[in-house]
C-alpha cells in the first residue's frame, strides 16, 4: 500500500508505475534467451539442475493431474521450472558481464537481485513487513485514543467524525502491505494481481478520505454523494485488471491520478488550514518528494539485495509512522474543538 494526502499514497502511485517494466535488456539478450531455453529442455544450468523441469520432488509428473502432484505449501517452498532456469541464467549472465567490467541490467522488469530463504526480493519483503507493523501499531493506537482516552458523547461515539473513515483506510492499508509482503516473495499472477488490486483499493479510499477530511464533510448524504462514484470507478478498475486486462500503463495512469490528486489536495489544505500539526502533512509530503526521486534514480542493487525499489520501500516506513500521528493529533484537536463547541 498504503499508501495521496501523504507518503504511501504517493509510494502507492508510482508502485503501480513499476508495473510498466516487463520487458528489460537482460532478458532480450540471446545469451540468456539461449540458456533458459536450454535449461527447460535439460532442466539444468551448468551444474545446477531443478527438478520441477521433468519431475517433482517424489518423481511424479509436473503435468500430472493437480491431485497427483505436491500440495500447495510444498510447492511455495520451491521454484517451478521456467522462475529456477530464469534466475539461474540471469545469476550466470550477470557473472559474465560483471567479469567484463559491464553494469548490472533489468531482467523481466526486475534488477539482478539475490534470494534469500526462497524470497525473491528480502529487503523488500522485510520492509513491507514492517511497514504493515508501523500500520497496525498506529491504527490500534488510534482504536484505543478514540475509544478510550478522549471523550465520548452522551450516546457512547466518539467525538471525531471521521473515526470510521480511518478505521477502513487503516485496514486496507494493511491488506496493501500484506500483499506486497506476499507479492515480494513470489511474483505470481495471483499474487501480481492481489498487490496492484490492493494498492488501488487503498490509493481510491484515500482519496475519498483526503477529501472528506480536507472539506470538513459531516453529513452522511454528502458523504455518500462523494464517495458513490470514487468506488464505483475504483471497483470499475480493479474489476477490469482482473477480470478482462492487466493493463499496467492504464493501472499506472490510474494510481498516479490518485496519488497526485490526494497529494494536491491535503497539500493546500495545509498551506490553508491552522491546524496545529499541519507540519506533519508537509513533512509526509516530503518523503512523498524522496519516493519519487528514487522512482526515477533507479540504480542497480548494492550487494545484491539494496536497490531503489528497497530504499523507498524504507522511506514509506516513518512516512506512515508520522501519517498516523497526524491523524491521532487530528482526533485530540477536532474532539477538543466539538467538545468546547458543544459547551
Amino acid at each position: 500500500m498504503a499508501i495521496c494526502r501523504r507518503l504511501p499514497l504517493f509510494l502507492l502511485a508510482f508502485f503501480c508505475f513499476l508495473g510498466l517494466l516487463s520487458a528489460s535488456d537482460g532478458d532480450a539478450h540471446p545469451i540468456y534467451i539461449a540458456c533458459v531455453e536450454q535449461c527447460e529442455k535439460t532442466g539444468c544450468v551448468g551444474d545446477i539442475c531443478f527438478q520441477h523441469c521433468n519431475l517433482t520432488s517424489d518423481r511424479k509428473s509436473a503435468n500430472d493431474p493437480w491431485y497427483l502432484q505436491e500440495p500447495l505449501y510444498i510447492k511455495w517452498k520451491s521454484w517451478d521450472c521456467l522462475s529456477g532456469c530464469r534466475y539461474q541464467c540471469m545469476l550466470v549472465r550477470e557473472e559474465d558481464r560483471e567479469k567484463s567490467g559491464d553494469m548490472p541490467v533489468k531482467y523481466h522488469g526486475k534488477w539482478p537481485l539475490q534470494r534469500a530463504f526462497g524470497i525473491e526480493e528480502p529487503v523488500a519483503v522485510a520492509l513491507s513487513a514492517l511497514n504493515l507493523a508501523v500500520q497496525f501499531q498506529g491504527w490500534v493506537s488510534f482504536f484505543i485514543l478514540v475509544n478510550y482516552k478522549l471523550s465520548l458523547r452522551p450516546n457512547r461515539q466518539t467525538y471525531y467524525e471521521y473515526t470510521g473513515l480511518w478505521h477502513i483506510y487503516g485496514t486496507l492499508s494493511m491488506n496493501f502491505l500484506f500483499w506486497s509482503a506476499v507479492y515480494h516473495s513470489r511474483d505470481v499472477e495471483i499474487t501480481e494481481k492481489l498487490h496492484y488490486s490492493s494498492g488501488a483499493a487503498v490509493l481510491g479510499f484515500s482519496l475519498i478520505v483526503a477529501i472528506l477530511r480536507t472539506f470538513n464533510v459531516r453529513s452522511e448524504a454528502t458523504r455518500v454523494m462523494v464517495a458513490a462514484p470514487l468506488i464505483a470507478f475504483v471497483t470499475t478498475h480493479i474489476l477490469y485488471l482482473n477480470c478482462y486486462q492487466f493493463d499496467y500503463g492504464l493501472n499506472m495512469k490510474v494510481c498516479v491520478t490518485m496519488g497526485v490528486a490526494q497529494v494536491l489536495v491535503w497539500g493546500v489544505w495545509a498551506g490553508a488550514s491552522n491546524h496545529p500539526s499541519r507540519w506533519k502533512v508537509w513533512l509526509v509530503a516530503l518523503g512523498d518528494g524522496l519516493i519519487i526521486f528514487f522512482q526515477y534514480y533507479d540504480f542497480p542493487p548494492y550487494w545484491g539485495f539494496l536497490d531503489a525499489h528497497a530504499v523507498w520501500h524504507a522511506i514509506a516506513v516513518p512516512v506512515s509512522y508520522t501519517w498516523w500521528s497526524f491523524i491521532h493529533d487530528d482526533s485530540e484537536y477536532r474532539t477538543a474543538a466539538l467538545i468546547k463547541k458543544a459547551k
